[in-house]
């Protein structure tokens, strides 16, 4: 429940913190200064922290939703990594017409080298130090 809470908090801070086109229209908005939004921030905190005591009822409530959203994300989740699973056996099985499609995603198989590519080929001495 709390990680989902993180989540928000950061992915929103992130998203207040990119950088933005100046338009008349942002211009029209009211300034903000960062110890004024500290201090709303911190006040908000202390008042949720006490909304609880105010309001058993709802955060009994919020506290369930969250925990069945929770849950719902979890099973998501796991059905996401189960088609990536499947997916992924299926191509190396080759039930699924895959050919070039592992190369290009990387995918190729290892060891392909047969015998005669292993071999290195052969140098008369001192030809290498000609070269340089």
């Amino acid at each position: 429940m709390f990680f989902l809470l993180r989540l928000t908090f950061w992915l929103g801070l992130v998203l207040v913190l990119l950088p933005r086109e100046q338009t008349p229209e942002s211009e029209k908005l009211p300034q903000v200064g960062a110890s004024d939004a500290v201090s709303a921030a911190s006040a908000a905190v202390s008042d949720f922290s006490q909304f609880c005591k105010r309001q058993p009822a709802a955060c009994e409530v919020g506290e369930h939703a969250a925990s069945v959203i929770g849950h719902r994300a979890q099973e998501g989740a796991r059905k996401v990594y189960r088609l990536i699973i499947e997916k992924r056996s299926s191509d190396e099985t080759g039930s699924i017409d895959g050919g070039d499609a592992d190369v290009a995603l990387g995918t190729a198989p290892r060891d392909t080298l047969s015998p005669a590519d292993l071999q290195v080929e052969w140098h008369p001495p001192g030809e290498d130090s000609a070269a340089n």
